[in-house]
């Protein structure tokens, strides 16, 4: 083996222990942010009380302070942020806290059928129209050479 070979090889372990040892611990990360920042946004959100949960005024408040929490614990054990514990933990608090809420913050319904009607209606009779219009300038113009 040539000597550059086994100074390489040493380098290459030593730099898998640096790595190692200054990687993230993901899996403690994640034991911390269930445990500081899950326990305090629990205790806010049962402070707004579940009727409010999907109004984004309400929540607005604690879900920052919730981020920020995620970061700041992330920024001390020098992870990098968001990482895929943070999605996960993203995840589960929009399934347990926000499942039930729209995109707008209010439930989605149908319109009224005073309001969809002529949007069904006129598009239909002006297909119609046309065709029919189509239909009798061609036979109207058949005479003419």
């Amino acid at each position: 083996m040539a000597p550059w070979t086994g100074r390489f090889l040493g380098l290459l372990l030593l730099a898998d222990h640096l790595i190692l040892l200054t990687a993230c611990n993901e899996a403690y990360y994640s034991y911390l942010i269930q445990h500081i920042c899950l326990e305090a946004y629990k205790f806010q959100m049962t402070d707004i009380g579940q009727r409010f949960w999907c109004d984004w005024e309400a929540t607005l408040s604690s879900y920052g302070d919730l981020t920020n929490c995620t970061y700041l614990i992330a920024n001390k054990m020098d992870c990098f942020w968001p990482n895929h514990a943070v999605d996960q933990f993203f995840v589960t608090i929009h399934t347990e806290y926000f499942v039930n809420c729209s995109v707008s913050g209010r439930a989605l319904g149908d319109p009224p059928n005073n309001i969809i009607g002529p949007f069904i209606v006129i598009p239909v009779m002006i297909t119609l129209l046309m065709t029919a219009l189509v239909v009798w300038r061609s036979k109207r113009n058949e005479g003419i050479v």
